[in-house]
């Protein structure tokens, strides 16, 4: 967890690649695609916008799913979450809960508010409960001390290279 409370967030780094534009394109609640929006997530009204609202198949309940498919099966809205969690599922060693924790750290409907539940299945009680357990510290446990990166940098290398064993990212 301690790691992924490092990491985590790397993914904002897409800001600053060609094609994005602007924050709005990098940050934000996700939420699977190819179903019905659910009205647990934030400004529901906006996706009526979304040609996906009216489609014969993506705007039903279910959509492309089945019941029970699996969390990890859902295809996510584009966003920071998904993009590191592409990056660092096929280059790391992090478990299936930390991994759960990049991508659906911003996923609140499933999280926060219950949404999606009927897509879960056996195993995914587990991510649900460490991505809460690791919601707040992402949101809540800011602070204005400046670390002491020198204090800090030997543990966070360790843990770097525990998890990371290429020592080399591919972006």
């Amino acid at each position: 967890m301690q790691l992924v409370g490092l990491i985590h967030d790397l993914g904002k780094l897409m800001v600053f690649f060609d094609g994005a534009q602007g924050q709005w394109d990098v940050v934000g609640d996700t939420f699977p695609v190819g179903c019905r929006f659910d009205e647990r997530c934030v400004f529901p009204e906006t996706f009526t916008a979304n040609p996906d609202s009216g489609h014969a198949l993506y705007g039903t309940e279910r959509g492309i799913y089945e019941a029970g498919c699996g969390v990890e099966n859902l295809m996510m809205s584009w966003g920071h979450d998904e993009y590191l969690y592409l990056v660092v599922s096929g280059q790391s060693t992090i478990p299936r809960e930390g991994l759960a924790m990049i991508r659906f750290h911003s996923f609140y409907p499933w999280h926060a508010e219950g949404a999606y539940r009927e897509f879960m299945a056996d195993g995914d009680e587990g991510l649900l409960a460490a991505v809460r357990a690791f919601n707040p510290y992402d949101l809540y446990s800011k602070s204005d001390d400046v670390p002491s990166v020198e204090e800090l940098k030997p543990y966070y290398l360790e843990l770097i290279d525990e998890f990371f064993p290429e020592r080399r990212i591919r972006w």
